[in-house]
């Protein structure tokens, strides 16, 4: 089933839909949520959340604004966000584990979406790859990185651009959160 049939179904409140889209997009989401809040638990919850929050907005989407995989991509990507500011997250992250940090969807992982992505970072040299550190893994906006480094807004927004360029080049359209991650950063 292609996407517009699932989100129509959707829109007419058809509850098996909601099962089809967990199961089409929960994996890549959980690997994006897993690397923003660092916490197996806390990012289950934030999956639940995310599609509670798609079931209840479907309305909102807009296909000519943006696949479907982008718009879910920023609904995990905010509630994930949200949770890290949390006064849970915050006396979870003191307490906890490190159980979490790791992430191996059903112990191991060949999706593009979820594999590698730090590495690639890790590639780029260290004025770019702090800054996507700080958007992509910890869920700066580029307000926030600026303010952090003191670097001008604008050379955060240039040095951003320049860097998913650069991994664009190096390892191809394949990895998609590295293109969602070059929406993000031009919003």
């Amino acid at each position: 089933m292609d996407n517009q049939q699932l989100v129509t179904r959707l829109k007419r409140q058809d509850r098996t839909a909601v099962g089809e889209l967990y199961d089409a997009y929960a994996p890549a989401l959980f690997g994006v949520v897993i690397r923003i809040v660092q916490s197996r638990e806390i990012s289950e919850q934030v999956i639940q959340d995310t599609f509670l929050k798609a079931w209840r907005n479907i309305a909102s989407y807009d296909a000519d604004k943006g696949r479907l995989f982008t718009w879910l991509l920023n609904i995990a990507r905010n509630t994930a966000i949200d949770a890290t500011r949390s006064a849970y997250f915050q006396q979870t992250k003191k307490t906890g584990s490190s159980d979490g940090l790791v992430y191996m969807a059903g112990g191991e992982s060949t999706n593009p979406d979820v594999i590698d992505v730090r590495e690639a970072v890790g590639s780029l040299d260290e004025k770019y790859s702090s800054l996507i550190e700080l958007v992509y893994f910890k869920g700066y906006t580029q307000e926030e990185v600026s303010e952090e480094t003191g670097i001008p807004l604008g050379t955060v927004k240039t040095r951003l651009r320049y860097a998913i360029t650069e991994l664009r080049k190096h390892y191809g359209e394949a990895l998609t959160m590295l293109l969602c991650l070059g929406y993000w950063l031009n919003k």
